[in-house]
C-alpha cells in the first residue's frame, strides 16, 4: 500500500500545543496531589475537555493526511458524518484511494453525482432502499450506493462490532481504501484503514478544524 506523507502542519501544531497543555495540567495536579486541601475535580475536567478538543483536531489531521491526494470533499465528508451521527443515522461510506475497487464492491446501485453532505444524507435517511449498503466516493463524485464489502472475520479487542463495522474492516485489511462508518446505535463516527478502526470523537469540533484548515 501506499505510504501516506502528511503536510497539514497548522494542524500538527495545534496538535503539539494541546498534547503539551495537557502533560502539563497532568503534572500540575500530580505536584498538588499530597495536599489534602487541593482537590482535583476542577482541573480533572478541564483535561476531559482538553482531550475532546486534542481528539477532533486529530481526526481532521488524519483524514487529511490520508484524503488530500484524492479527494478535496474534507468539508461535504466532514459535515455529512457530523449530522449522521447527530440523528444517529447508520451510514457506511468508501473513499477510494490509490487500489482500484471494482473487485471488492459488489450489487452497488449506480450514483453518478458530485459529492455533498445532503446526497449523503438523503441516502442514509432510515427507510432509504440505499441505506443499508456502502456508499463508494472517488475523487469527488458518488460512484454507487447500496454496495456489499467484503467482510472482516476480526474482532476489535473483546467488543462485538457490527456488521457495518466489520465490512469497513474487510475493504480495508484488503484495499488503502479509508472507509468511514456512523453506528445507529450509538451515533459514533470511526473510519477503517489498513485494517485498523479509528474512533473519530467531537465530530462538531473536527468539522470546525476542517473547514477552517482545508
Amino acid at each position: 500500500m501506499q505510504s501516506t506523507h502528511c503536510d497539514a502542519s497548522a494542524l500538527k501544531v495545534q496538535l503539539r500545543q494541546q498534547l503539551t497543555h495537557i502533560g502539563d495540567e497532568i503534572q500540575r495536579s500530580l505536584d498538588h496531589l499530597d495536599q489534602d486541601a487541593y482537590c482535583l475535580l476542577t482541573e480533572l475536567d478541564d483535561v476531559k475537555e482538553a482531550f475532546r478538543s486534542v481528539e477532533s483536531i486529530a481526526a481532521s489531521f488524519y483524514l487529511q493526511c490520508y484524503l488530500a491526494s484524492f479527494t478535496t470533499s474534507y468539508v461535504e465528508l466532514s459535515v455529512g458524518i457530523q449530522h449522521l451521527a447527530e440523528r444517529r443515522h447508520g451510514a457506511l461510506i468508501v473513499i477510494q484511494r490509490s487500489d482500484e475497487l471494482e473487485a471488492f464492491i459488489h450489487s452497488g446501485i449506480p450514483i453518478a453525482a458530485t459529492l455533498s453532505h445532503s446526497l449523503l444524507e438523503s441516502i442514509f435517511y432510515p427507510g432509504n432502499p440505499l441505506h443499508d449498503g456502502a456508499v463508494w466516493i472517488k475523487e469527488d463524485r458518488i460512484v454507487s450506493a447500496a454496495n456489499v464489502l467484503p467482510v472482516s472475520s476480526v474482532w476489535n479487542g473483546h467488543k462485538k462490532m457490527g456488521t457495518r463495522h466489520r465490512a469497513a474492516m474487510g475493504l480495508s485489511e484488503r484495499t488503502d481504501a479509508l472507509v468511514l462508518v456512523v453506528s445507529e446505535e450509538t451515533g459514533i463516527a470511526s473510519f477503517a484503514y489498513e485494517g485498523k478502526l479509528h474512533p473519530m470523537n467531537a465530530i462538531g469540533q473536527m468539522v470546525e478544524k476542517t473547514e477552517l484548515f482545508s
